[in-house]
């Protein structure tokens, strides 16, 4: 069985927000049309305490993108976002949810910040999602969502530890690309960890 996982598309991660995504709206109408389509569809939820500590908010003298080491892992600062409750951690209006079966909601240690819809950054805690999977029987994932270069990349490397085949629609994502080319680099560590990458237009043509 096929299920598609449909990654952080929230108001903070989209034109406007605290933390947005280079057209990062432009995914919405393409992952609106697969999941019309999808039988299982699932979404992750960053779902951020607002003392988190990847905030660089809650550093003093620090700024987003620096680098430190929170709770021994290493840890980009961010701008706050996705803060529980508030209209930055909604989904937008424009996008589907009706569609959604299940949300996954991530983040929300204080200690620590969670990229994968599967684990936090530490593989301390499962976010309860690969054991959905498998309950349900499913063997093949579809992700899309946001963003390319971090919280989809993590998910898709985690789904195919997991033994799920993978495979990234990847006109349905969109990159933060802090470095220029982060996000093709991460395609191409996806690539070579075994994750398929196709686009919406060719879903029909993926066989079993």
């Amino acid at each position: 069985m096929d299920a598609t996982l449909v990654i952080d598309i929230q108001n903070d991660f989209l034109p406007g927000g605290a933390l947005p995504v280079p057209e990062g709206d432009q995914v919405i109408p393409v992952i609106n049309a697969i999941t019309r389509k999808h039988d299982l569809v699932l979404a992750t939820q960053d779902w951020h305490p607002r003392n988190h500590g990847s905030f660089a908010a809650n550093h003093p003298n620090r700024v987003p993108g620096e680098v430190i080491e929170l709770n021994g892992i290493r840890q980009i600062l961010w701008p706050v976002h996705c803060v529980q409750e508030t209209f930055g951690a909604d989904f937008p209006a424009t996008l589907r949810i009706e569609n959604f079966a299940k949300i996954f909601r991530k983040g929300t240690d204080p200690e620590i910040d969670s990229y994968s819809g599967f684990f936090d950054n530490g593989k301390k805690r499962s976010t309860g999602l690969a054991d959905y999977l498998r309950d349900r029987s499913v063997d093949r994932i579809f992700l899309c969502g946001l963003a390319t270069d971090y919280c989809v990349k993590f998910s898709a490397l985690d789904s195919v530890e997991a033994g799920f085949r993978t495979v990234l629609i990847v006109d349905a994502c969109r990159g933060v690309d802090l470095r220029p080319g982060d996000s093709t680099r991460a395609l191409e560590t996806m690539r070579r960890a075994g994750v398929s990458i196709t686009q919406s237009a060719d879903l029909g043509s993926i066989g079993e």
